[in-house]
């Protein structure tokens, strides 16, 4: 028996022994986990307690000095440009090294590097989307039209690899020690790759979508249920605005033929729901100070550690402060000593599909007009950990990359569709905040838009002289009416598009006389611009509401703005609510609950507070009775939208017998009231499940929010159920993942007042006490006094670090 015992441990022993220096799959072998010197319990501390008041760092060309507040926001202090995006590239990857790292990996494709075999068809989707083409060319313009940037560009990569270079495996970030990876050397085109991903998160398409529909519905019924310009559009650019140009003309071909292919398959992953912003700016004539004011709140993924990270930049030139993107140089959104601007996606149609027919196997040609063309091949190497590396090749046309072939997702139908995109061609987006962080005036902001190609952004402004502004800008291409909105035949050279919107014609606004100029992911203009605009996913309500709130106020102040941005005033409820209640009517057969769910609704003042019944009741009721209207577009084959919430409301208001709510293939004819009462019923079932199991109707406990670690296994590393209001389509637009990454309100006087906040804290680190120590804050509404700051001011020091040059 005491052998038995014996050979038991020993087996044990022996199991975690292999167990430690080996790893399983995704896992990581536990030895260097565990390791008391160098595992994870060495990350456990806050950046304040390791603070160094020297630091050696080679090739600049003066010393430069970091003061960190009481938050940790670092204010950089150099005597040039390329000093201060060294320190930049530094002082980022010592708190998002990572995080940066990860980022740029996914958007490389490189995914499998770090996990395994079982993201190959992840890295491939990416690869064959030229993500790291696009990337390729833009190097090529760069090195042959902008070696400025480029320097600048090298500069931050020779400050993130100075910081890589001196990292010990003790204060190795602990997602590197949990993955078992190490970081690698960091390159000007991974920072060009971080804005191509942005690109890549914002921008969609539903060709795919539209060909289906067109197929299943006719032109005039695809018309009537998604028509571009609905009754009631508030465009970005204020309506009746004269564009002052001649635009370019548009060859409109004699006859379309779309291709009739049966498309059946899911198409290309598109942006995640309830991505948007809001940005919007007043002239001194509404304010109370008589200066004006910007507000900036983009609506992203709420992920830890937080997509920005809030940096102060100087030189004796200019100062400017704002939000970074870990990565990329500059400040994406803020101010400097004399200007203003910020974001939000213009949701512009910029990619488009085209059938290619292909001459043989071979595909070394495919058909144009009366010719052949040749392809081209790119091999894309996936390094796979664990594994020999995957060769992939993709086919390129000159309208892009064939996405789906015989080699990969062979069994979809819409193979040999190739995709253009403009984010496939050099640009350079980088140059536009350059010149934004040095801006002093309307004509600089104009010159710096004029860089920017993707994606699509409203870019608002607002400067101490007095200006407000707005401009739609990207690279948009020249479209006849209707193109792109459907899949097209690559053979025909009509259906090419016709060269780019000069950037002098795309839409924009100066000092209109309303007062303000202000986007929310809406229509950019009212129909009267002269060149095709479409998008499928232009917002209906936040524009409204926040143009209708923007129009009454007077005397604001940068108060009014926060109080704004955290508005959680519910208009979609308020406008289909009532008309559901009518319909409803008066007679629940004695449910007790029903009565209840309707007197909560009745009582209910359209405001969407974390303790308030109201939201949740009318979310299930609404996303019930819209299933149930459009029950018959689930029966259409392949892939489809459905239409717009705002277009079923007007429906519900204006043709609430019409034809679009009876359902065909029913032996009765149905009319709106008998959707919204059947849907009232799914929501008594469901909320009598969720209070059986909650207990709690409040609208912060049903959706949820939480932010999540960029790994979503990684749960310890998250925050769940943050107690906030809010949701999609309301200012406030907090839903269960998606909410306002970065608010920020500037009033642009004498002497600057500006205010920031975003869910997380500035360390990547989460074992710091900065890692997430903004999100109380962020969740009640609160901000951060953001003023610029001197560097002889020693008021809430955190402590200072002194960036040596050596000399």
């Amino acid at each position: 028996m005491k052998y038995l015992g014996f050979i038991i441990v020993f087996g044990l022993t022996l199991t975690l022994a292999v167990a430690v220096i080996s790893p399983f799959g995704a896992i990581p072998p536990l030895a260097p986990l565990l390791d008391p010197f160098h595992g994870f319990w060495q990350n456990s501390y806050s950046e304040d307690q390791l603070a160094e008041a020297e630091i050696n760092l080679d090739n600049l060309q003066a010393d430069v000095s970091v003061v960190y507040d009481e938050n940790l926001i670092p204010h950089i202090f150099a005597e040039n440009e390329a000093d201060l995006y060294r320190a930049q590239g530094y002082v980022t990857a010592k708190h998002r090294l990572w995080q940066m790292e990860f980022q740029t990996m996914a958007a490389a494709g490189r995914i499998a590097e770090i996990v395994g075999p079982m993201a190959i068809d992840l890295d491939r989707m990416t690869r064959r989307k030229g993500l790291a083409f696009g990337v390729d060319k833009t190097m090529e313009y760069l090195s042959a039209e902008d070696p400025g940037s480029l320097a600048l560009l090298e500069a931050y990569a020779d400050g993130v690899n100075q910081y890589i270079a001196e990292l010990s495996l003790a204060n190795l970030p602990v997602e590197y020690k949990i993955l078992n990876y190490r970081p690698e050397k960091w390159t000007a085109s991974k920072s060009i790759l971080l804005l191509k991903y942005m690109t890549d998160m914002l921008v969609g398409d539903r060709d795919l979508e539209y060909s289906n529909l067109r197929k299943a519905l006719g032109d005039e019924m695809l018309n009537k249920l998604f028509p571009e310009y609905p009754i009631g559009v508030d465009p970005i650019i204020e309506k009746g605005h004269k564009w002052g140009f001649n635009p370019e003309s548009v060859v409109t071909p004699d006859s379309i033929d779309y291709p009739d292919d049966a498309l059946v398959l899911p198409p290309l992953p598109q942006p995640t729901e309830g991505t948007g912003s809001n940005n919007w700016a007043v002239s001194g004539s509404k304010t109370k100070s008589g200066n004006p004011i910007l507000a900036n709140d983009p609506h992203l993924s709420l992920n830890l550690p937080s997509l920005w990270y809030a940096m102060q930049l100087s030189t004796p030139a200019h100062t400017v402060k704002g939000a970074t993107l870990p990565g990329a140089l500059g400040v994406i959104s803020g101010f400097n000593e004399f200007i203003a601007w910020g974001v939000t996606n213009a949701t512009r149609d910029t990619r488009d599909w085209y059938k290619i027919t292909f001459q043989d196997e071979a595909r070394l040609a495919y058909k144009y007009g009366d010719r052949w063309r040749p392809t081209e091949f790119r091999v894309e190497e996936i390094k796979v950990k664990g594994e020999e590396a995957f060769l992939d090749t993709v086919v390129y046309t000159h309208y892009g990359p064939v996405v789906y072939d015989r080699s990969f997702n062979a069994n979809r139908q819409d193979l040999n569709f190739a995709l253009k995109w403009n984010v496939h061609e050099g640009s350079n987006e980088q140059k536009t905040f350059l010149q934004l962080n040095k801006a002093k005036n309307h004509e600089d902001y104009n010159n710096a838009l004029n860089h920017f190609t993707a994606p699509a952004q409203n870019f608002v402004f607002a400067a101490k002289d007095g200006d407000i502004a707005m401009r739609v800008q990207g690279k948009f291409p020249l479209k006849w009416k209707g193109q792109g909105k459907f899949f097209m035949d690559g053979a025909d050279p009509s259906m090419e598009w016709q060269g780019y919107i000069p950037n002098a014609h795309n839409a924009s606004t100066l000092n209109p006389d309303r007062g303000f100029v202000a986007s929310a992911n809406q229509h950019p203009t009212d129909s009267t611009y002269p060149y095709y605009v479409f998008d499928n996913s232009y917002e209906f309500y936040r524009n409204r509401r926040l143009n209708q709130r923007l129009s009454e106020m007077t005397a604001i102040t940068a108060e009014d703005m926060q109080s704004l941005q955290f508005d959680d005033y519910y208009l979609h409820a308020a406008e289909a609510l009532p008309l559901m209640l009518d319909m409803l009517g008066e007679d629940f057969s004695g449910d007790e609950a029903a009565k209840k769910y309707v007197e909560i609704l009745k009582d209910w003042d359209f405001y969407a507070d974390p303790n308030q019944k109201g939201p949740t009741l009318f979310y299930v009721w609404w996303r019930k009775t819209y299933d149930l209207i459009w029950k018959e577009f689930n029966e259409i084959k392949g892939a489809v939208v459905k239409p717009s919430y705002y277009q079923t409301v007007w429906f519900l208001k204006n043709e609430a017998e019409g034809d679009v709510f009876d359902l065909k293939n029913t032996s009765e004819r149905e009319d709106a009231s008998d959707h919204v009462k059947n849907g009232f019923q799914e929501l008594i079932r469901e909320m009598k499940q969720w209070e059986e199991k909650e207990g709690d109707l409040a609208w912060a406990n049903y959706k949820k929010t939480t932010i999540q670690h960029l790994v979503p296994q990684f749960t310890s590393f998250s925050q769940a159920n943050v107690y906030t209001g809010g949701g999609a389509g309301m200012l406030n637009a907090t839903s269960s993942r998606h909410g306002a990454s970065w608010r920020m309100v500037v009033e642009l006087g004498e002497d600057i007042n500006a205010f920031g906040i975003y869910p997380g804290g500035q360390s990547g680190n989460p074992g710091s006490k900065y890692y997430n120590n903004f999100i109380g804050k962020w969740a009640n509404g609160e901000y951060l006094d953001f003023k610029i700051r001197d560097k002889e001011v020693s008021e809430g020091v955190l402590f200072q670090t002194k960036l040596s040059s050596g000399k």
